[in-house]
């Protein structure tokens, strides 16, 4: 595989601050952001919303794919992510922090190799990973009953 990847996209204005994306060369169906009110309609996810979905789905799914490597099966994983906007020294508001919330289905106890896949997927999210050179980014990982497998963080 290429050391180098690259992709397209497009954003048209459709309305006000209504954009459409589209996924270039894919078929994938376009997708429309918004910004929140005052300023738009909140008609679509803005940008910000996107970021952090990006971040939480990047982890997620690095986190499933580490745990079939090791011929897990798990249900489904439930992810929440939270994220803090703060202004800067200029006054711009900017996403300050984020905070991702990944929570197994079964009891640790349940997966094989838990303890090494929880040290190693956060590395291969590539959205995550790019996003902490701005960001502060903390993640944690519960097992059904709640207890803590994992805790990480960039702040």
């Amino acid at each position: 595989m290429s050391e180098t990847q690259e992709f397209t996209l497009t954003l048209t204005q459709e309305s006000d601050y209504v954009f459409r994306i589209e996924f270039d060369d894919t078929a994938i169906p376009a997708l429309y952001t918004d910004e929140s009110a005052p300023l738009g309609n909140d008609t679509g996810p803005n940008p910000s919303r996107m970021l952090v979905a990006a971040v939480a789905n990047c982890l997620s799914a690095s986190l499933l794919f580490s745990l079939r490597k090791f011929k897990n099966h798990p249900g489904s994983i439930v992810t929440r992510a939270k994220a803090r906007l703060e202004r800067n020294e200029h006054k711009r508001l900017r996403v300050a922090h984020i905070e991702v919330a990944i929570e197994l289905p079964e009891a640790a106890a349940d997966y094989v190799q838990i303890e090494r896949l929880l040290q190693q997927f956060e590395d291969f999210c590539v959205v995550t990973e790019s996003v902490r050179q701005g960001v502060a980014v903390d993640v944690s990982v519960r097992d059904a009953a709640g207890t803590l497998l994992h805790a990480s963080g960039s702040a």
